[in-house]
């Protein structure tokens, strides 16, 4: 069973790269640190925080060090060495929403930034049911593509 994420409100960016892998991650932001335990207890998620306080008071928190994206994946890994690390297009980077297959009719309008050639071309596009996000692949997924291939890069002793 995968692990199920909570990030701080420092860790926004790590939230939506844990997002870009497949990974169920709540995104504490605006939370007061009592609101975050109680969250993630009741939901059963492991805190991801770079406040050692909160990691402290927070059993089975995983307090991080790193400032960088990569450096928070590769602290991830070294504490969770059997995780899938993989592209994967399962949820919604805005809002943590499980992502669906979808194929706009063509009188259908796409969302802004989307060309129409992506649905002429056959691209597969996702969207979130949630907040109506919709993804592809595009020149950004080969960028966020490299940085987890490094993360998952083999562990050093």
């Amino acid at each position: 069973m995968e692990p199920r994420w909570m990030a701080d409100e420092m860790l926004g960016r790590l939230a939506r790269y844990l997002r870009f892998m497949g990974f169920d991650t709540a995104y504490a932001r605006g939370w007061t640190d009592h609101e975050v335990r109680a969250r993630a207890h009741l939901e059963g998620r492991i805190l991801l925080t770079r406040d050692r306080t909160l990691a402290r008071q927070t059993p089975g928190a995983v307090g991080l060090c790193s400032t960088d994206i990569g450096g928070q994946l590769v602290e991830i890994r070294r504490a969770f060495p059997t995780i899938p690390w993989e592209l994967r297009p399962d949820r919604c980077t805005l809002c943590n929403g499980v992502l669906s297959r979808w194929v706009p009719s063509p009188a259908e309008p796409l969302p802004r930034g989307a060309p129409r050639e992506l649905v002429e071309r056959g691209l597969t596009l996702y969207r979130c049911p949630d907040c109506l996000h919709v993804y592809w692949q595009g020149s950004h997924s080969e960028k966020v593509r490299n940085l987890i291939a490094h993360a998952a890069q083999p562990l050093e002793a």
